[in-house]
């Protein structure tokens, strides 16, 4: 699936260089739902980039010329015109911050008289909600999570990068969840633990990979967040805490304020994530082949709470495992934020 509902494959070649003195390289470009995946001729991941941090360095040449945020060395350049268009595309709703006239505009608002004169006598905010998640695209997802990690930046600070540590998280997230779906990205502070935003961005704190010796409670980490993904869409956490009035403005305009989505950010960031039901976090541990036991004392040094996922730990019967990452990616992970 990619971000475009048009497009369910969406790849061309471009060329790639991961720093300005390197040698460019040629490589195949695929567009998700949520990111860029930069892969080499023998389809290795090189480098996994945001759609909503992705800034175009030369605005109305072409090749289009690329680069994964505003402060990035790494650079991108690309002649087809379908994926140029795309990206433009998915670009175009992200920055903009005005409500939006036209197909979808007219599309929003009479799917919402629809349901308001359908529910006018027993009006529920749940039914609202509900079908406001169920219209709501995928670029409007992004724009909203975009809006996000601007608010979430001020207190985070721009997202860790290093040629080496983005191939390594490429990695991590191709081997732990759904490639081409969503993205990983490393905050140097404001974040508690983990944090997903709608259109599939998760952010991770810097600590989980620079307080642990192996990349298996990182792992466990993002594993967890997966799961509150599933339990809970986080475009669904924003809205009910953003209220009435705003999840109306979503349905009928396809925007939320600023305001609204800052004051989601600054509770988002001050608050622990909840705890995941953790029989299928077990489950989705063993589908990774992922030992739960270290995640188990990253929670809880004493192991006293975690006792559960450390005596149920699907790999603690010495079944064969895959390692999480091999040594090189590990030790490139953890300097992504330098020193």
């Amino acid at each position: 699936m990619t971000a475009l509902k048009q497009f369910s494959r969406l790849e061309c070649p471009g060329i790639w260089r991961p720093e300005p003195e390197a040698q460019r390289q040629d490589v195949i470009v695929s567009f998700g739902d949520a990111s860029l995946v930069i892969a080499d001729r023998n389809n290795s991941a090189l480098s996994h980039w945001s759609l909503a941090a992705v800034v175009r360095m030369n605005r109305g040449e072409e090749p289009a010329l690329y680069t994964p945020s505003a402060d990035a060395t790494e650079t991108l350049e690309i002649d087809d015109p379908t994926m140029i268009e795309a990206i433009e595309t998915v670009r175009g709703a992200i920055l903009k911050s005005r409500p939006r006239q036209g197909r979808l505009r007219l599309v929003l608002l009479t799917t919402a008289l629809v349901a308001l004169l359908g529910t006018a006598a027993l009006w529920l905010p749940g039914a609202l909600l509900r079908h406001t998640m169920s219209v709501v695209p995928g670029p409007t997802r992004t724009e909203i999570g975009t809006q996000l990690f601007t608010a979430i930046g001020r207190v985070s600070g721009s997202p860790c990068r290093s040629p080496r540590g983005d191939q390594a998280l490429a990695r991590l997230h191709a081997r732990l969840l759904q490639p081409g779906k969503g993205a990983l990205l490393v905050v140097p502070e404001g974040v508690p633990s983990t944090v997903s935003l709608p259109g599939g961005v998760m952010l991770l704190n810097r600590s989980l990979v620079e307080d642990h010796e192996t990349p298996d409670v990182v792992a466990g980490f993002v594993l967890a967040e997966a799961e509150r993904q599933a339990q809970t869409d986080p475009l669904r956490a924003v809205l009910e805490t953003a209220g009435l009035v705003p999840t109306l403005r979503l349905l009928t305009t396809g925007h939320m304020t600023d305001d609204t989505l800052q004051a989601y950010a600054e509770s988002l960031t001050a608050t622990q994530p909840p705890v995941v039901n953790e029989t299928r976090l077990l489950e989705r541990f063993a589908a990774a082949a992922v030992p739960s036991t270290p995640y188990a004392y990253a929670l809880d040094v004493t192991g006293e709470s975690t006792l559960g996922m450390i005596e149920a730990d699907p790999m603690r019967a010495g079944e064969s495992r895959k390692p999480v990452l091999d040594d090189s990616d590990w030790v490139a992970l953890q300097g992504i934020c330098g020193n």
